[in-house]
């Protein structure tokens, strides 16, 4: 006869389902479960703020004392613990309807009945946070139950949950997008994060070359192709690619405000989508598709790739649409030059990421959050390979960076002894959502590349001077502009003060010194305080109502 605690049977029900670290922060009851994750094999990285914990989701699994779930449908179990099962209604310490709050916000939301069912309610959760569209998970654990045990004969074995299954297209259905895709004048393919999680990489390249349409990533589809790919239109984004395609293969991406929508004046109020989803849900939400083919990416654009290989057709390299493209790109890329290319002193946006782009190696793994900082390091900071790239999602959630970069650090640990650079890049703001993360850094001695671009503010912020002359004018909470913050703030002090290296950079010549010496340091983490104009902007962005359908720029 052997007896097993609760948190034992979940320890090893998660190390049955492949769980190799867990993330989280514990407390009562919920520190048992950690402890027996432990020495049931499973790794365990213990964070500052609860918000951070569940930013892990790319990677891993987590686990809370109190959680509520996330947003960008990454496949993840959260385990929180609540109140003993007897104290229910009577006033418990943080008692609170966890399980029906998170139903909202998640995939499969439950509170196990008994000890004999973990296994499966866990099993059960791995799957449906992977199965169909991904998403996230939660179990709520009573206190009571942690530390209650169970005779192992009395539970069912559970194995681990397999791959999801892949479904192609009706084949119908494919033919039809086939044809509607030879006639179009002015196509475009755009490549959403369901491309990269699916792993379509190596079919979509051969359908791009082959077939010659330009494509535009979505932000985390970046990478899927490089970025400097010749049939990438990123630079000709907003103001001739989407305003003017009559034919879009959208491939794991959903018409939402990311892509404005599908509307006009964004785009072609005559457009016509290919709509490629996981998800039947998905299918038609504001833009109903010409053609919609549901299932897996990469089937359904090998599916693709076969239709137009039968006749050997092919978008010509000659026509006015790919001229026009190619002479926006040219347009655009000048202006971010002439920006990035600037020599005063504070530097601007496009400056710092000129600088950190030609140091940044090619397999590095790029985290980025804030406004304007994510926004235009997204257009400057090159991707070259899959799944390389994490931004703030499609809600826009500040405070995912570090979380992102500390899963993404153990994960390339795990896979080798120094692994892919993980390098964040965050606007101030952002990094003080989750700044106390670097913590957790040092502690692990995740040797994580930080680059804080400092303008003050949210959006925009104020020099020092003009910061003391408002100070002398009476009470700064009456007088500071409420997107105003410290002005030139020593987040490199905080690293510093943990045990990790922390650089205050001015200069082009700072911040190139400061940038290699961090990228050869494995030892430790580092973060760049590049402090930046506050009136810093992005450069202007220009919609018509009425667009020229022959623009010369």
């Amino acid at each position: 006869m052997e007896e097993l605690t609760g948190a034992q049977l979940i320890a090893e029900s998660l190390k049955t389902q492949n769980v190799e670290y867990m993330f989280g922060i514990v407390g009562v009851p919920i520190i048992e479960v950690a402890m027996a994750a432990q020495a049931a094999g499973i790794k365990y990285v213990g964070m500052r703020n609860e918000q951070a914990v569940q930013h892990q989701v790319p990677v891993w699994w987590c686990l809370v004392l109190d959680s509520f779930m996330l947003w960008v449908e990454w496949p993840v179990i959260v385990i929180g613990g609540s109140s003993d099962r007897n104290q229910e209604t009577a006033g418990a310490f943080q008692e609170f309807p966890q399980v029906e709050a998170c139903r909202l916000f998640s995939k499969f939301s439950v509170r196990p009945s008994s000890l004999e069912v973990i296994p499966s309610v866990v099993e059960k959760a791995v799957r449906a946070s992977m199965y169909g569209r991904p998403g996230a998970c939660y179990i709520d654990i009573a206190g009571d139950m942690v530390n209650a045990k169970v005779d192992r004969s009395q539970i069912r074995v559970v194995s681990c949950c397999p791959d999801p299954p892949v479904s192609l297209a009706d084949h119908g259905a494919v033919a039809e997008a086939v044809s509607v895709l030879k006639t179009a004048k002015r196509p475009l393919v755009i490549i959403g994060k369901g491309a990269a999680y699916s792993r379509a990489e190596t079919a979509l390249r051969e359908f791009v070359e082959t077939s010659g349409l330009p494509f535009l990533p979505t932000p985390m589809g970046k990478g899927v192709l490089p970025d400097d790919h010749p049939h990438c239109v990123a630079a000709a984004r907003s103001r001739l690619a989407l305003l003017q395609a009559d034919v879009i293969l959208l491939l794991g991406a959903r018409l939402n405000w990311i892509l404005h929508f599908g509307l006009p004046p964004r785009f072609d109020p005559n457009v016509k989508i290919i709509q490629v989803d996981l998800c039947a849900e998905e299918m038609g939400n504001n833009v109903r598709p010409a053609v919609a083919l549901l299932g897996d990416i990469n089937a359904v654009v090998t599916q693709l790739l076969q239709g137009i290989c039968k006749d050997g057709w092919k978008y010509g390299s000659g026509t006015e649409w790919w001229s026009l493209l190619r002479n926006k790109i040219a347009a655009n890329a000048k202006i971010s030059k002439t920006l990035a290319l600037q020599s005063t002193v504070p530097m601007n946006y496009y400056t710092v990421f000129h600088h950190v782009s030609q140091l940044l190696p090619h397999d590095c793994i790029i985290i980025s959050e804030g406004a304007n900082t994510m926004d235009i390091g997204r257009t400057m900071l090159n991707n070259y390979l899959p799944r390389h790239r994490l931004d703030a999602g499609t809600f826009g959630t500040m405070g995912v960076g570090l979380g992102f970069a500390i899963a993404a650090a153990t994960l390339e640990r795990s896979n080798g002894e120094k692994g892919r650079r993980i390098v964040c890049v965050e606007g101030d703001s952002a990094f003080g959502f989750s700044g106390m993360e670097v913590e957790t850094m040092c502690r692990y001695n995740l040797p994580v590349v930080i680059i804080v671009v400092n303008n003050n503010g949210i959006y925009s912020g104020v020099d020092p001077e003009t910061w003391r002359e408002m100070a002398k004018m009476g009470d700064l909470t009456s007088i500071a502009p409420p997107v105003t913050l410290l002005p030139e703030a020593r987040y490199d002090e905080v690293m510093a003060a943990f045990g990790g290296k922390g650089y205050l950079v001015r200069t082009v010549e700072e911040l190139r010194s400061a940038l290699e010496l961090s990228l050869t340091d494995w030892q430790r983490p580092s973060l760049l305080n590049v402090l930046i104009d506050p009136s810093s902007d992005r450069k202007q962005q220009i919609c018509r109502l009425n667009p020229d359908p022959n623009p010369t720029l």
